[in-house]
Parts: C-alpha cells; sequence; structure tokens
C-alpha cells in the first residue's frame, strides 16, 4: 500500500491542476463571449449604419468551387440575396458539372463572373490557394469576401459582414457560421473548432498581437480589406499552406493588419461534412500541418487529454471520494464551458456537451491518423495531393 501512496498524490495533483485549468478556459470563453465581434444582417452598428448601404457596392463576393455540383446550389441561391459589386465564381477544373450549375442558378444575374480557364495550380501551389489567389485578381472591390461552397449566407450578411470590419477597427474578419453537423463525429468533433479559439485565446488581445500562435482564421467566411490583402501579398504568402486560411490572417497582422474571429452564426450556416467519413477524411488532410511539428501536436493532445479527458476518468474510476470530486469539478467546468459556447452560437447543446471527454479523444485520434496518413503519403483532397510546400516557396518578397 505504501508504494502506491505517491501514484495516488500524483493523480490527485493530476486532478486537481486539470479542475483550475478547465476553470480557467471556461471563465475565460465567458469572458469572450461577452466580447466576440458579431453582426446580424440589416443591423449595423450606429458607426456603420450611415455606411452600410457604400459596403455592398464596394463588396467582391469570391467563391472557389472544385466538384461541387452536388451542394453548390443553396450556396448560389443566397449569393444572388445578396448586396455587392460582383460575384466572381472560379471553377477549378470540375469534371461534375459545377459550372453548369453556376449558370443556372446565376446565369442571369449581371454581378456574376464565371472563371473556367482550366489553369491548373504552378509548382509550390496547392489547390486553395491557388484559387483563391486567381479569384482575388479579377476582383475590384475594396472589401473581398471569400466563401466556401458548403456556406449558406443570410440574406444581407455579406454587407454585414464587411460592415464588422469597421464596427471591429478589423483589416481580417473571419465570422464563424452556424456548423450544421451530421454522423456521431461529427456531433462529438466539429464544435470543437468554435469551443477552441473561445476557450484558448484572449480575443481582444489575440486580434492585434503579431505573435503566430494567436492567429485564427476560417476560410469558409473569410472577409478582408483589399489594401491590407495586397499588404500581405494575398494568398501568394500562402500558396503551400494546407491551412492557407489560418496563415493569410498571420499573414496580414505580420504586415502590421489586426483581425480575427468573429461570431457568424446569424449570418451564415456551414455543413463541411455529410457523414463521418467525409469528416475523417477532411480532418486528416490538414490536422498533421496543425501544430507546426509532430512533438507539437503530440504535446497538444496529451495536453487536452490531461484537462478534460483525465477529470472524467477520475470522477468515472476515482478509487476515493476525493479523487471522484476532483474529477467531478474538472469534467463540470468543462461542460459548462461547452454548453455556453452552443448556447450562444446555436449548436447542439445537450446532451452533446456531456459527450466533451469523448470529443478530446476522438480529436486526438484525427491527429494521430492524419499524421498516419501524410507519412504514408495517402492524403489527397479533391483529387489532387496535399503536399508540404517545397522548400523556399514561403512568403513572397513585397
Amino acid at each position: 500500500m505504501a508504494g502506491t501512496q505517491p501514484l495516488r498524490a500524483g493523480w490527485r495533483a493530476t486532478l486537481g491542476v486539470a479542475g483550475v485549468l478547465a476553470l480557467a478556459g471556461t471563465i475565460n470563453s465567458l469572458r469572450n463571449l461577452r466580447i466576440v465581434p458579431s453582426a446580424r444582417p440589416g443591423t449595423a452598428s450606429d458607426a456603420t449604419s450611415n455606411q452600410s448601404s457604400g459596403h455592398g457596392g464596394s463588396v467582391s463576393i469570391l467563391l472557389p468551387l472544385r466538384d461541387e455540383a452536388h451542394r453548390v446550389r443553396p450556396c448560389l441561391q443566397a449569393l444572388a440575396e445578396q448586396e455587392c459589386l460582383e460575384i466572381i465564381v472560379l471553377d477549378d477544373n470540375s469534371t461534375d458539372g459545377t459550372a453548369e450549375v453556376v449558370r443556372d442558378v446565376l446565369g442571369a444575374d449581371p454581378r456574376l463572373r464565371l472563371i473556367t480557364d482550366g489553369s491548373e495550380p504552378p509548382p509550390g501551389w496547392l489547390g486553395k490557394p491557388w484559387a483563391c489567389a486567381r479569384l482575388a485578381e479579377q476582383a475590384v472591390g475594396e472589401v473581398l469576401v471569400f466563401v466556401d461552397a458548403d456556406v449558406v449566407l443570410s440574406a444581407g450578411a455579406a454587407e454585414a459582414a464587411a460592415s464588422l470590419l469597421d464596427d471591429a477597427g478589423y483589416d481580417v474578419v473571419c465570422p464563424y457560421p452556424r456548423q450544421l453537423t451530421a454522423g456521431v463525429l461529427g456531433r462529438l468533433v466539429q464544435p470543437l473548432l468554435e469551443w477552441s479559439w473561445l476557450t484558448t485565446l484572449v480575443l481582444d488581445r489575440a486580434a492585434r498581437s503579431r505573435r503566430p500562435s494567436t492567429a485564427t482564421g476560417n476560410g469558409q467566411f473569410l472577409v478582408i480589406r483589399r489594401p491590407s490583402y495586397d499588404a500581405a501579398a494575398g494568398h501568394r504568402a500562402v500558396r503551400g499552406e494546407v491551412i492557407e486560411d489560418v496563415a493569410l490572417v498571420r499573414a496580414v497582422k505580420t504586415a502590421g493588419g489586426v483581425g480575427g474571429m468573429a461570431d457568424g452564426s446569424d449570418l451564415a450556416t456551414c455543413r463541411m461534412y455529410d457523414s463521418d467519413l467525409e469528416l475523417v477524411h477532411g480532418y486528416t488532410k490538414s490536422l498533421w500541418s496543425a501544430f507546426g511539428s509532430a512533438p507539437a501536436a503530440a504535446a497538444a493532445v496529451a495536453a487536452l487529454g490531461v484537462v478534460y479527458v483525465a477529470p472524467a476518468l477520475g470522477l468515472l474510476f476515482g478509487p476515493a471520494r476525493t479523487e471522484r470530486t476532483l474529477g467531478a469539478l474538472g469534467y463540470t467546468a468543462a461542460v459548462v464551458g461547452r454548453l455556453a459556447v452552443a448556447t450562444r452560437t446555436g449548436q447542439r447543446s445537450f446532451p452533446d456537451a456531456l459527450a466533451h471527454p469523448a470529443s478530446i479523444t476522438a480529436f486526438g485520434g484525427l491527429v494521430a491518423e492524419s499524421f498516419r496518413r501524410h507519412r504514408q503519403g495517402r492524403l489527397r483532397w479533391r483529387g489532387r495531393p496535399v503536399a508540404v510546400a517545397p522548400r523556399g516557396s514561403g512568403p513572397a518578397p513585397r
């Protein structure tokens, strides 16, 4: 028995630290939910209400598409309801009739410009940055609004999102859409995306910090001032990045800009995946690059496990009341944070938040699988390989 005492003491200490960190994260998320920039269509603030009509006339909506005929129609129908200067769509060598769907929905709209020249990404470029760069080259608006095919904007959302730049004093803003999930993994893992930045960052400081670790972005719905985009070298600066949206925000901040995330749950919805299998393919194509290195990824997953999985284990399997109590406190703190984020952003809150330890465990498994597939050279997306950027293909000189 004496030999188990140090182990029990270490376990109790771990549970105590986990509870403190979980509580700190929840307190931070509650603060962030009060201050996070947000907007609703047609409700621009007093500071921008007199300019809102001007925003619509200076907005270029940019939509990159590759084999999206099966799901892009709702996105296109929503774009028709936006007040904007132009809608530029790039059909990136689709083989499924995507361009025909675009013409069918928006063909009569004089704002539409459809690019279908069949150019492939040059060496050193990944497909998404190449498509976005080509769209930006064609745009004439002072505000660029990048939208993904799985995003459906509310009427007036593009203009309201553009007004967020003035409201928040940002150069780039990513209004995070309300996520629509499918499958068990979808319900477990998708909510972690928004929960993570609301829990781990101090948003007002992160938006103005130039530290790379504080950069957050979301290419599903990304709004940027044209001068800031050009000053950061745009998507050319992130041409080899798998997670190009975060890298673009980082490039803007490195160039002296300000920006980050916003609550876009009233502006847009996004259904990224229709099944658990799609989710696995989507996450594993990029998670290997999300943390910078394999050791950093292992450390991050381990830290999440200690803070958010260990308390549940202590609650369920603690050998004594002390361990079970500490576990209950840490688990409750985590669940409260998940509930708060879900309630504010229109996600499923109950019983999904109760499965937070399972969410963290599933995420860790996806990280491991992503590294496994990357080592085996098996990662592909939309028929193209997902490759590390060649040496020397970093941000271009300006």
